[in-house]
């Protein structure tokens, strides 16, 4: 006759218990620093948009000589969203949750912004230069990436040159009409330059073919790193 050793079981049960335990209060933990980190990240995102915003009333309220429609201050606000949402991407995928929300407030804080410039281009008489670039991140645009570096590049060596990129595929409404205003076809990459699409894959010098109020200070940076190398 087979004796059960209770004991034993009972310590295994113990031990069993013990261990899922620790793993719940685990997931608790991180479940919580997740959240917290949501948090924090929405409150710094919606601290910028409120400071963007009153960049944007301020600088309204200067002088068409103070050229505010390149401010340094405004298109670094973009940038360093640019950079943080690149991370985020990068690290949790483009379907994240957080990182979709993210995206929306980039997308929303660049129309800001892209309409902020085209009041003044109006009421200053003045051709700032600009690019929509439009991308998708679900595996059906192949130079999009490229596209993505050669942009990058640009904007960070001309300060006065704003970029604005958006993701086709995001649902959020203002993206919906910019498609529909410069009747997009589908096609990616693209960007706009000037209203007019210019579908597929371009080179820097392709685009700054297209952007002729670059040529000036195009020539001086030139000229700068001539002198540099003599």
């Amino acid at each position: 006759m087979r004796i059960v050793n209770t004991q034993k079981y009972f310590f295994v049960f113990l031990i069993t218990l013990g261990l899922f335990g620790v793993m719940y209060l685990a997931s608790e933990f991180f479940y919580n620093e997740r959240i917290a980190q949501v948090k924090t990240l929405e409150d710094t995102i919606s601290r910028s948009v409120l400071e963007s915003e009153i960049q944007y009333r301020l600088l309204s309220d200067t002088s068409c000589d103070e050229d505010a429609s390149s401010n340094p201050l405004l298109i670094e606000e973009i940038n360093t969203l640019a950079r943080r949402l690149d991370v985020m991407e990068a690290q949790r995928g483009s379907r994240d949750t957080e990182v979709v929300s993210l995206k929306k407030y980039y997308s929303l804080l660049q129309v800001r912004d892209y309409l902020f410039v085209r009041d003044r281009a109006r009421l200053c008489d003045i051709e700032p230069a600009t690019v929509i670039y439009f991308y998708s991140n679900e595996g059906d645009c192949a130079e999009c990436q490229r596209m993505g570096y050669v942009l990058t590049s640009l904007r960070e060596e001309y300060d006065t040159l704003h970029i604005y990129a958006f993701d086709y595929n995001l649902e959020l409404s203002v993206v919906e009409i910019l498609k529909s205003i410069y009747e997009l076809n589908g096609d990616l990459p693209v960007i706009v330059v000037d209203r007019e699409p210019y579908y597929g894959f371009k080179t820097r010098e392709e685009i700054l073919s297209l952007l002729p109020e670059l040529a000036p200070h195009a020539s001086t940076t030139e000229e700068v790193q001539d002198s540099e190398e003599e």
